[in-house]
């Protein structure tokens, strides 16, 4: 029995080896042959692929082949006559222009035989000739594509780099071009994840005019090392970074800015924008020192907040935002040192001395008797360029005609806010900081449940309904309100359903006011710059236009970083901000003086002006108010009941 298993074991483990054996062998035997036609096959696929210049090279060998083959027929077989031979070497040549010249046939002499060789070889030369062109003319197309694709890099150096696309882009690019005016060929290249032809025809509609600034498109991820490279970002002069619009912007924009900080520390200057507040911290471990972030929220909350307490402010801020008219400046060489800060604010004919620079800190509005001593002036003017020999001031102060009223605009206030998005807890956050005890807010919105923070001064209730339904709006639109603020609904709505919506609502809310003929301030958001004018027919009082001001601010600061420290105090809620003060406490009412007693009466007050509203110089203009920004010294204004000094005050 033994006997028989080992015989059995031994039958099974043959049967296991021939069946490995044939495996192998059928494995073999499927292997592919790689014989000499094959490897041969294989190189000339490979540099096949390698594109137009190898398919010239091996159109050019191939015609050289033809032209040695006909050559050596023709010698060997003697086919021209005896008087029309010639060497070897000058029958390639002959050949050669038969290959790539049809009419060269044409003069030919000599016997049939030799007639029909040349011909043959000029049909051959015909589809050599006629696939060098096809070559040619594919990779010329090639190259175009890949040109409109915006692959190629940018060899630029002192330039704006752009990186990311959004609406705001327009803004951003028409201040820019504004601010190279007093370049030498200023240049703006914008990286984007999008066509490079799309992103070129936009921005001609919508920016119809460069000055003289070359914008250079370039196709690419931002978050894409190798793509980032396109822009030379690294001999820039700045970044600015836009939030994309997608479901997680803050995501892609501190992925960028790995990107951006990849080399090193060293390099431009980057503006980015931030959407969610609670990703400021990550970007700023990823952005280093030369990173400045924007909190878009914030800031937007915050210019409503301010606009709405105060009608005109919105053009105030817009003024010193823009390029377009004055704006904020920091000159070192003044020859002042030695006078007072109040002494300085008179000094300069078109220019506003509003601050002083200590350490590289600028400080806003300081005492008017800090003696100036090696400090930097922050001013605002016309053009940085018009800061070099400033002309003194035309005009001395009046000191009969400083008003002798003082006042308060302190008071315990009712308002009432429309509408509800991500910044409107920030702007209840705001409302508190400047609410006084007792003071009342009431939030009526048609989508969500509000999440209303915790107020300290500031009582707060939420009201659900319609607030394009005119019924509903007369129940809360009353008389006696300080002032109102309409927030658009961008959170559930498109950008211009969400503007229609607003717009109906001003309507409704305007006419309401004017029906019992109240004056209380109304203040809008706006998500399109175009819904603007839409909105002065309902006599809106300030309209804040969420991506234009962002823009502005990201613009300014990409071209000096210093302003990041003066727009943090101008919008918060700490140190010297913008008031627009009753015109009566600083000079006599009813009397025409000129804007440096004006600057003289807030020197009094310890306060720095830097403008006048004027309902006079509004109606003038066919609007309700006008508001003059650093006017001359030497310009007069009428002081009439409703005028208003623009200045920089502790709250």
């Amino acid at each position: 029995m033994a006997r028989t298993g080992q015989q059995m074991r031994s039958r099974t483990t043959r049967a296991m080896a021939d069946r490995s054996s044939s495996t192998t062998t059928t494995r073999t035997a499927r292997a592919p042959k790689s014989d000499l036609g094959d490897k041969l096959r294989y190189r000339f696929d490979n540099s096949m692929s390698r594109g137009t210049p190898a398919l010239i090279a091996w159109l050019f060998a191939a015609t050289l082949v033809l032209i040695f083959v006909f050559a050596v027929l023709v010698t060997v077989f003697q086919l021209p006559d005896e008087a029309d031979r010639h060497g070897f070497f000058r029958q390639l040549f002959n050949n050669l222009l038969h290959a790539l010249d049809p009419g060269t046939i044409g003069g030919d002499n000599g016997p049939w035989r030799f007639l029909l060789t040349m011909l043959a070889l000029t049909l051959c030369g015909l589809f050599i000739v006629s696939a060098l062109i096809g070559v040619i003319a594919t990779g010329i197309d090639s190259k175009l594509a890949e040109l409109r694709r915006g692959r190629s890099i940018v060899l630029e150096t002192d330039h704006s780099v752009i990186l990311g696309w959004s609406d705001s882009i327009f803004t951003i690019v028409g201040e820019l071009t504004i601010a190279n005016e007093s370049r030498k060929k200023p240049v703006i290249v914008i990286l984007a994840d999008r066509d490079k032809v799309e992103m070129e025809d936009e921005l001609k509609a919508k920016v119809p005019d460069f000055r003289g600034t070359r914008v250079i498109c370039r196709s690419g991820s931002p978050m894409d090392i190798d793509d980032l490279r396109l822009s030379s970002h690294q001999t820039a002069r700045s970044v600015i970074l836009l939030a994309p619009d997608s479901e997680d912007p803050d995501s892609e924009v501190i992925k960028t800015l790995l990107a951006l900080t990849h080399g090193g520390s060293e390099g431009p200057r980057i503006v980015a924008e931030i959407r969610n507040p609670s990703n400021l911290e990550a970007a700023r471990l990823v952005g280093a020192d030369r990173t400045v972030l924007l909190d878009i929220r914030e800031t937007i909350a915050k210019l409503v907040v301010q606009t709405s307490r105060q009608s005109g402010a919105s053009a105030v801020y817009t003024e010193l935002f823009d390029y377009d008219g004055d704006e904020i400046y920091f000159l070192e060489d003044h020859h002042l040192d030695g006078t007072t800060y109040g002494e300085a604010q008179l000094a300069f004919e078109n220019a506003s001395v509003i601050g002083l620079v200590a350490a590289g800190i600028p400080s806003l509005n300081p005492p008017p008797d800090t003696v100036i001593a090696g400090h930097g002036l922050v001013v605002v003017a016309e053009d940085d360029s018009a800061l070099e020999g400033q002309a003194r001031a035309l005009a001395e102060p009046d000191l009969a005609q400083l008003g002798s009223e003082t006042g308060s605009d302190e008071h315990p206030t009712r308002a009432l806010l429309i509408g509800w998005n991500e910044r409107a807890p920030i702007v209840l956050r705001e409302l508190d900081h400047y609410a006084q005890p007792g003071s009342k807010l009431t939030v009526l919105t048609s989508f969500g449940a509000p999440d209303v923070p915790a107020l300290e001064s500031l009582g707060v209730t939420v009201v659900s309904g319609a607030t394009t339904d005119r019924a509903t709006l007369e129940q809360h639109v009353v008389d006696g309100l300080d002032q109102v603020i309409v927030l658009c609904y961008s959170d559930d709505l498109g950008v211009q359903a969400a503007d229609a919506r607003t717009l109906v609502t001003l309507l409704h809310v305007r006419d309401i006011l004017s029906s019992f003929g109240s004056t209380t301030p109304v203040v809008s958001e706006m998500l399109d710059d175009r819904n603007r004018v839409l909105a002065q027919v309902a006599q809106v009082d300030d309209v804040v236009v969420s991506g234009e001001i962002v823009s502005l601010i990201v613009t300014q600061l990409s071209e000096d970083q210093r302003l990041e420290l003066v727009f943090a105090e101008l919008l918060g809620d700490d140190g010297a901000e913008i008031y627009l003060r009753p015109a009566e406490w600083y000079v006599q009412p009813d009397a025409e003086v000129s804007y440096a007693t004006i600057v003289a009466g807030a020197v009094r007050r310890g306060e720095t002006a830097i403008g006048y509203k004027s309902e006079q110089l509004g109606r003038a203009e066919g609007t309700a108010f006008a508001v003059v920004v650093n006017p001359a010294k030497s310009e007069r204004f009428t002081v009439r009941p409703g005028d208003r000094v623009v200045v920089l005050a502790e709250s």
